[in-house]
Protein backbone atom coordinates (compact mmCIF):
# COMPACT_ATOMS: atom_id res chain seq x y z
CA UNK A 1 0.00 0.00 0.00
CA UNK A 2 2.91 2.25 0.79
CA UNK A 3 4.04 1.86 -2.53
CA UNK A 4 1.43 2.77 -4.21
CA UNK A 5 1.22 5.82 -2.08
CA UNK A 6 4.20 6.65 -3.43
CA UNK A 7 3.91 6.22 -6.66
CA UNK A 8 0.55 7.90 -7.18
CA UNK A 9 2.96 11.11 -5.25
CA UNK A 10 5.36 10.83 -8.27
CA UNK A 11 2.14 11.38 -10.94
CA UNK A 12 0.60 14.55 -9.05
CA UNK A 13 2.09 17.65 -10.01
CA UNK A 14 1.02 19.13 -6.61
CA UNK A 15 2.81 17.05 -4.76
CA UNK A 16 5.60 17.64 -6.82
CA UNK A 17 5.23 21.31 -6.26
CA UNK A 18 5.56 20.64 -2.79
CA UNK A 19 8.86 18.68 -2.94
CA UNK A 20 10.40 20.97 -4.74
CA UNK A 21 9.29 23.90 -2.71
CA UNK A 22 9.84 22.55 0.79
CA UNK A 23 13.25 23.32 2.58
CA UNK A 24 13.88 20.06 4.06
CA UNK A 25 12.82 18.38 0.34
CA UNK A 26 15.28 20.87 -1.38
CA UNK A 27 17.91 19.40 1.44
CA UNK A 28 17.34 15.83 0.57
CA UNK A 29 17.38 16.57 -3.02
CA UNK A 30 20.47 18.42 -3.09
CA UNK A 31 21.95 15.01 -0.88
CA UNK A 32 20.88 12.76 -3.07
CA UNK A 33 21.00 14.25 -6.76
CA UNK A 34 24.15 16.24 -7.99
CA UNK A 35 22.42 19.12 -10.04
CA UNK A 36 19.85 19.48 -12.88
CA UNK A 37 22.55 20.79 -15.69
CA UNK A 38 26.19 19.20 -16.95
CA UNK A 39 27.81 22.20 -14.94
CA UNK A 40 26.15 20.45 -11.89
CA UNK A 41 27.55 17.10 -12.78
CA UNK A 42 30.89 17.92 -13.75
CA UNK A 43 31.57 19.93 -10.23
CA UNK A 44 30.10 17.08 -8.52
CA UNK A 45 32.60 14.64 -10.53
CA UNK A 46 35.35 16.43 -9.34
CA UNK A 47 34.85 16.94 -5.95
CA UNK A 48 34.60 13.23 -5.55
CA UNK A 49 37.56 12.36 -8.19
CA UNK A 50 39.52 14.99 -5.62
CA UNK A 51 38.18 12.80 -2.44
CA UNK A 52 39.93 9.74 -3.98
CA UNK A 53 36.69 8.28 -5.98
CA UNK A 54 35.89 7.38 -9.47
CA UNK A 55 32.33 8.03 -10.75
CA UNK A 56 29.17 7.05 -12.90
CA UNK A 57 27.13 9.68 -13.93
CA UNK A 58 23.58 9.28 -14.99
CA UNK A 59 21.86 11.91 -16.94
CA UNK A 60 17.73 11.36 -15.44
CA UNK A 61 15.00 11.21 -17.37
CA UNK A 62 11.17 9.98 -17.81
CA UNK A 63 9.47 7.69 -19.95
CA UNK A 64 10.77 8.07 -23.69
CA UNK A 65 8.44 7.92 -26.11
CA UNK A 66 9.69 9.82 -29.19
CA UNK A 67 12.78 9.40 -31.11
CA UNK A 68 13.26 13.12 -30.22
CA UNK A 69 13.03 12.51 -26.55
CA UNK A 70 15.71 9.66 -27.37
CA UNK A 71 17.75 11.72 -29.51
CA UNK A 72 17.81 14.84 -26.76
CA UNK A 73 19.25 12.47 -23.92
CA UNK A 74 21.63 11.11 -26.34
CA UNK A 75 22.83 14.75 -27.22
CA UNK A 76 22.83 15.55 -23.34
CA UNK A 77 25.20 11.91 -22.65
CA UNK A 78 27.51 13.88 -25.65
CA UNK A 79 27.56 16.92 -23.94
CA UNK A 80 28.52 15.56 -20.76
CA UNK A 81 31.37 13.34 -22.18
CA UNK A 82 32.79 16.40 -24.26
CA UNK A 83 33.08 18.23 -20.90
CA UNK A 84 34.52 15.12 -18.95
CA UNK A 85 36.91 15.24 -21.83
CA UNK A 86 37.99 18.59 -21.44
CA UNK A 87 38.35 18.37 -17.41
CA UNK A 88 40.67 15.23 -17.65
CA UNK A 89 38.69 13.20 -16.32
CA UNK A 90 39.50 10.37 -19.07
CA UNK A 91 40.44 6.25 -18.12
CA UNK A 92 43.38 4.00 -17.17
CA UNK A 93 43.79 0.58 -18.10
CA UNK A 94 44.77 -2.10 -15.61
CA UNK A 95 45.95 -4.83 -15.99
CA UNK A 96 45.22 -8.01 -13.43
CA UNK A 97 46.03 -11.69 -13.84
CA UNK A 98 42.64 -12.28 -12.84
CA UNK A 99 40.96 -9.89 -14.89
CA UNK A 100 43.33 -9.21 -18.12
CA UNK A 101 43.40 -5.66 -19.00
CA UNK A 102 40.44 -3.44 -18.29
CA UNK A 103 39.60 0.48 -18.63
CA UNK A 104 39.19 1.45 -14.73
CA UNK A 105 37.49 5.40 -15.64
CA UNK A 106 37.51 7.96 -13.19
CA UNK A 107 34.63 9.32 -14.44
CA UNK A 108 32.66 7.33 -16.99
CA UNK A 109 28.74 6.95 -17.73
CA UNK A 110 25.81 5.08 -16.66
CA UNK A 111 22.27 5.24 -19.74
CA UNK A 112 19.13 3.53 -19.62
CA UNK A 113 18.07 2.06 -23.30
CA UNK A 114 14.83 3.07 -22.40
CA UNK A 115 16.02 6.41 -22.46
CA UNK A 116 17.28 5.79 -25.45
CA UNK A 117 14.28 4.36 -27.09
CA UNK A 118 14.20 0.91 -26.67
CA UNK A 119 10.54 0.80 -25.83
CA UNK A 120 9.43 1.97 -29.52
CA UNK A 121 12.30 1.32 -31.74
CA UNK A 122 15.33 -1.25 -30.14
CA UNK A 123 17.85 -0.51 -33.16
CA UNK A 124 17.17 3.69 -32.65
CA UNK A 125 18.02 2.71 -28.94
CA UNK A 126 21.11 0.84 -30.22
CA UNK A 127 22.24 3.37 -32.46
CA UNK A 128 22.45 6.20 -29.66
CA UNK A 129 23.91 3.84 -27.37
CA UNK A 130 26.67 3.13 -30.15
CA UNK A 131 27.02 6.82 -30.58
CA UNK A 132 27.77 7.24 -26.89
CA UNK A 133 30.34 4.43 -26.72
CA UNK A 134 31.87 6.15 -29.64
CA UNK A 135 32.33 9.29 -27.54
CA UNK A 136 32.94 7.63 -24.47
CA UNK A 137 36.03 6.08 -26.09
CA UNK A 138 37.36 8.91 -27.98
CA UNK A 139 37.85 10.58 -24.59
CA UNK A 140 39.40 7.38 -22.62
CA UNK A 141 36.40 6.34 -20.71
CA UNK A 142 33.56 4.09 -20.66
CA UNK A 143 29.75 3.36 -20.75
CA UNK A 144 27.85 0.64 -18.72
CA UNK A 145 24.13 -0.04 -19.39
CA UNK A 146 21.65 0.08 -16.98
CA UNK A 147 19.14 -2.88 -16.16
CA UNK A 148 15.65 -1.95 -15.92
CA UNK A 149 12.70 -4.38 -14.99
CA UNK A 150 12.98 -8.38 -16.20
CA UNK A 151 10.47 -7.53 -19.39
CA UNK A 152 13.89 -5.14 -20.74
CA UNK A 153 16.46 -8.11 -20.31
CA UNK A 154 16.92 -9.88 -23.10
CA UNK A 155 16.49 -6.58 -25.41
CA UNK A 156 19.34 -5.35 -22.92
CA UNK A 157 22.11 -8.05 -22.71
CA UNK A 158 21.44 -8.66 -26.85
CA UNK A 159 22.29 -4.71 -27.46
CA UNK A 160 25.25 -5.19 -24.74
CA UNK A 161 27.25 -8.18 -26.67
CA UNK A 162 26.69 -6.18 -30.17
CA UNK A 163 27.87 -2.74 -28.59
CA UNK A 164 30.72 -4.97 -27.11
CA UNK A 165 32.21 -6.14 -30.61
CA UNK A 166 33.69 -2.88 -31.02
CA UNK A 167 33.50 -1.54 -27.44
CA UNK A 168 34.64 -4.57 -24.92
CA UNK A 169 34.87 -2.64 -22.09
CA UNK A 170 31.12 -1.58 -22.18
CA UNK A 171 29.61 -2.54 -18.60
CA UNK A 172 26.49 -4.96 -17.82
CA UNK A 173 24.59 -4.71 -14.81
CA UNK A 174 22.82 -7.68 -13.52
CA UNK A 175 19.88 -8.01 -10.56
CA UNK A 176 20.89 -10.62 -7.86
CA UNK A 177 16.65 -10.74 -7.15
CA UNK A 178 16.52 -11.91 -10.54
CA UNK A 179 16.54 -16.19 -10.34
CA UNK A 180 18.30 -15.81 -14.07
CA UNK A 181 20.85 -14.15 -12.48
CA UNK A 182 23.40 -17.39 -11.60
CA UNK A 183 23.18 -17.68 -15.14
CA UNK A 184 23.83 -14.51 -16.62
CA UNK A 185 26.88 -14.34 -14.49
CA UNK A 186 28.18 -17.16 -15.83
CA UNK A 187 27.95 -16.10 -19.48
CA UNK A 188 29.48 -12.74 -18.65
CA UNK A 189 32.24 -13.40 -16.31
CA UNK A 190 35.24 -13.61 -19.41
CA UNK A 191 38.26 -11.42 -19.91
CA UNK A 192 37.88 -8.01 -20.26
CA UNK A 193 33.90 -8.21 -18.95
CA UNK A 194 33.00 -5.09 -16.48
CA UNK A 195 29.63 -6.49 -14.52
CA UNK A 196 28.06 -4.42 -12.24
CA UNK A 197 26.06 -6.80 -9.56
CA UNK A 198 23.45 -4.81 -7.61
CA UNK A 199 20.44 -6.40 -5.80
CA UNK A 200 17.55 -4.96 -8.07
CA UNK A 201 14.86 -2.52 -6.91
CA UNK A 202 11.97 -2.88 -9.40
CA UNK A 203 8.96 -4.69 -8.44
CA UNK A 204 9.10 -7.99 -10.17
CA UNK A 205 6.70 -11.45 -9.96
CA UNK A 206 7.59 -13.95 -7.73
CA UNK A 207 8.33 -16.47 -10.59
CA UNK A 208 10.86 -14.24 -11.81
CA UNK A 209 12.64 -12.52 -8.72
CA UNK A 210 13.32 -13.37 -5.35
CA UNK A 211 10.83 -11.87 -2.91
CA UNK A 212 12.68 -12.26 0.68
CA UNK A 213 15.23 -9.88 1.29
CA UNK A 214 17.13 -13.04 2.86
CA UNK A 215 17.09 -15.01 -0.35
CA UNK A 216 18.26 -12.31 -2.57
CA UNK A 217 21.12 -11.54 -0.24
CA UNK A 218 21.88 -15.39 -0.66
CA UNK A 219 21.73 -15.32 -4.16
CA UNK A 220 24.21 -12.02 -4.32
CA UNK A 221 26.59 -13.71 -2.78
CA UNK A 222 26.27 -16.57 -5.07
CA UNK A 223 26.73 -14.40 -7.70
CA UNK A 224 29.31 -12.43 -6.33
CA UNK A 225 31.14 -16.01 -6.26
CA UNK A 226 30.66 -16.33 -10.07
CA UNK A 227 31.69 -13.19 -10.57
CA UNK A 228 35.10 -13.36 -8.61
CA UNK A 229 35.92 -16.80 -9.87
CA UNK A 230 35.70 -15.89 -13.12
CA UNK A 231 37.97 -13.56 -15.07
CA UNK A 232 35.73 -10.37 -15.72
CA UNK A 233 35.98 -7.47 -13.50
CA UNK A 234 33.25 -7.44 -10.75
CA UNK A 235 31.69 -4.01 -9.95
CA UNK A 236 29.93 -5.10 -6.60
CA UNK A 237 26.61 -2.20 -5.85
CA UNK A 238 25.65 -2.29 -2.47
CA UNK A 239 25.68 -0.61 0.41
CA UNK A 240 25.08 -3.15 2.85
CA UNK A 241 28.10 -3.74 5.56
CA UNK A 242 27.49 -7.76 5.44
CA UNK A 243 27.76 -7.72 1.37
CA UNK A 244 31.07 -5.63 1.55
CA UNK A 245 32.75 -7.76 4.13
CA UNK A 246 32.01 -11.21 2.21
CA UNK A 247 33.06 -9.29 -0.64
CA UNK A 248 36.02 -8.75 0.70
CA UNK A 249 36.92 -12.35 2.22
CA UNK A 250 35.93 -13.83 -1.78
CA UNK A 251 38.30 -11.58 -3.31
CA UNK A 252 41.35 -12.92 -0.79
CA UNK A 253 39.74 -16.45 -1.54
CA UNK A 254 39.90 -15.32 -4.81
CA UNK A 255 43.54 -14.07 -4.60
CA UNK A 256 42.18 -10.91 -6.39
CA UNK A 257 44.06 -7.49 -5.74
CA UNK A 258 41.94 -4.33 -4.59
CA UNK A 259 42.64 -3.17 -8.29
CA UNK A 260 40.83 -6.19 -9.84
CA UNK A 261 37.04 -5.42 -9.02
CA UNK A 262 35.53 -2.11 -7.48
CA UNK A 263 32.36 -1.28 -4.90
CA UNK A 264 30.27 0.82 -6.10
CA UNK A 265 27.60 3.25 -4.28
CA UNK A 266 24.43 6.01 -4.61
CA UNK A 267 25.82 9.19 -4.32
CA UNK A 268 24.78 10.89 -1.07
CA UNK A 269 24.29 7.31 0.97
CA UNK A 270 27.04 6.35 3.26
CA UNK A 271 29.97 8.62 1.94
CA UNK A 272 31.92 8.38 5.22
CA UNK A 273 32.33 4.32 4.27
CA UNK A 274 32.66 5.18 0.72
CA UNK A 275 36.05 7.30 2.06
CA UNK A 276 37.04 4.32 4.48
CA UNK A 277 37.05 1.61 1.28
CA UNK A 278 39.01 3.58 -1.02
CA UNK A 279 41.27 4.95 2.12
CA UNK A 280 41.80 0.87 2.78
CA UNK A 281 42.92 1.17 -1.72
CA UNK A 282 39.68 -0.42 -2.91
CA UNK A 283 38.34 1.63 -6.21
CA UNK A 284 34.73 2.91 -5.16
CA UNK A 285 32.33 4.24 -7.89
CA UNK A 286 29.64 6.92 -7.37
CA UNK A 287 26.87 6.87 -9.38
CA UNK A 288 25.81 10.59 -9.81
CA UNK A 289 22.11 11.14 -11.15
CA UNK A 290 21.66 14.54 -12.46
CA UNK A 291 19.26 16.85 -14.50
CA UNK A 292 16.34 18.31 -14.49
CA UNK A 293 13.69 14.95 -13.80
CA UNK A 294 15.09 14.93 -10.16
CA UNK A 295 11.73 14.23 -9.06
CA UNK A 296 10.79 11.30 -10.94
CA UNK A 297 13.85 9.81 -10.18
CA UNK A 298 13.94 10.50 -6.18
CA UNK A 299 10.30 9.08 -6.14
CA UNK A 300 11.32 5.84 -7.69
CA UNK A 301 13.67 5.12 -5.38
CA UNK A 302 11.53 5.18 -2.39
CA UNK A 303 8.63 3.52 -4.47
CA UNK A 304 10.46 0.56 -5.96
CA UNK A 305 11.61 0.06 -2.23
CA UNK A 306 9.49 1.47 0.44
CA UNK A 307 12.09 1.05 3.17
CA UNK A 308 14.38 3.48 1.72
CA UNK A 309 12.17 6.56 3.29
CA UNK A 310 13.69 5.44 6.22
CA UNK A 311 17.04 5.23 4.77
CA UNK A 312 17.13 8.31 3.35
CA UNK A 313 15.32 9.73 6.82
CA UNK A 314 18.32 8.59 8.50
CA UNK A 315 21.18 9.78 5.97
CA UNK A 316 20.04 13.43 6.33
CA UNK A 317 21.14 13.65 9.73
CA UNK A 318 23.96 10.75 9.74
CA UNK A 319 26.70 10.59 7.08
CA UNK A 320 27.49 7.18 8.44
Amino acid sequence: MLRSVILAAARSQKVEHLVETAPISRDVVKRFVAGTGTADALTATRQLADAGLTITLDNLGEDTLTADQANATKEAYLELLAELGRAGLTGRAVPGEQTGTVTVATAEVSLKLSALGQAFDEQLAEKNAREICEAAAAIGTTVTLDMEDHTTTDSTLDILARLRRDHPGTGAVLQAYLRRTESDCRELATAGSRVRLCKGAYKEPEHVAYQAPLEVDKSYVRCMNILMAGEGYPMLATHDPRLIAIAQDRAKWFDRSPAEFEFQMLYGIRPDEQARLARAGHTVRVYVPYGTEWYGYLMRRLAERPANLTFFARALVSKK
